[in-house]
């Protein structure tokens, strides 16, 4: 399978560079590329890639609008992939809820952003490190929105285990291996946790995991785990 891409950065520079990175592979194809966000939303009309990678700051319409329109245009079929900045803290919460699914540092390695673009094309979450630790768990709390209605009753102890372990960044086969339980059972525990949970991916399971206070920042005590 060929990953078709488009990559959009007001920087020309820091956009033919990515280009050209991912050109080097047989497997992905850069179909567009894109110098702001409204061009960005224009090229993944036309060219429907499989992933969008998008720098977050950007004229006219910045990357979290562009995700947030190219994705739900798509129906889901161009998976978003932001580039971001520490000094851009504050936007990576407001970028998952509008519909990405990865996040990388604008100083991430060749190979780093090889792995996103494969990983994130095939339909799971990637984020970095330090934003998932550092980032996440600190904008849920201080965010203002309303609390959401879904609570951890709602889901089995073995489900919770694993919404646990996804937070963490855990792949399938790690959570198997963790759990000592078989692959087959960690896709259907995740399929009934995102269908009770109205989950897209995994990145909103990493905002539930936080929401609901199973994850928490250093300091405070995780809710335990509902017992079956």
């Amino acid at each position: 399978m060929v990953i078709k891409t488009i990559v959009a950065d007001d920087q020309a520079i820091v956009r033919t560079g990515f280009i050209n990175l991912l050109a080097t592979q047989d497997d992905i194809e850069v179909v567009g590329e894109a110098e702001d966000g409204v061009q960005a939303v224009r090229v993944a009309a036309e060219q429907r890639p499989d992933l969008a990678l998008l720098d977050i700051r950007m004229p006219h319409k910045n990357g979290i609008e562009a995700a947030r329109e190219i994705t739900r245009a798509s129906g889901g079929a161009t998976k978003a992939l932001m580039l971001t900045t520490f000094g851009l803290d504050e936007y990576v919460y407001d970028a998952l809820a509008a519909g990405a699914s990865g996040f990388l540092l604008k100083d991430t390695t060749f190979p780093e952003l090889l792995h996103a673009v494969r990983v994130v094309a095939e339909g799971n979450a990637l984020l970095a490190p330090e934003l998932t630790k550092r980032l996440i768990a600190q904008f849920v709390k201080q965010r203002s929105a309303p609390a959401p209605v879904r609570t951890v009753e709602e889901l089995t102890g073995r489900e919770v285990e694993v919404l646990l372990h996804i937070a963490q960044g855990l792949s399938n086969a790690e959570i198997s291996a963790r759990l000592t339980i078989t692959d087959h059972t960690v896709k259907t525990h995740i399929n009934r946790l995102f269908t009770k949970m109205g989950l897209r991916d995994r990145a909103q399971a990493v905002i539930l995991a936080y929401e609901l206070g199973l994850v928490v920042p250093q300091g405070r005590r995780p809710t335990p785990p509902a017992r079956t």
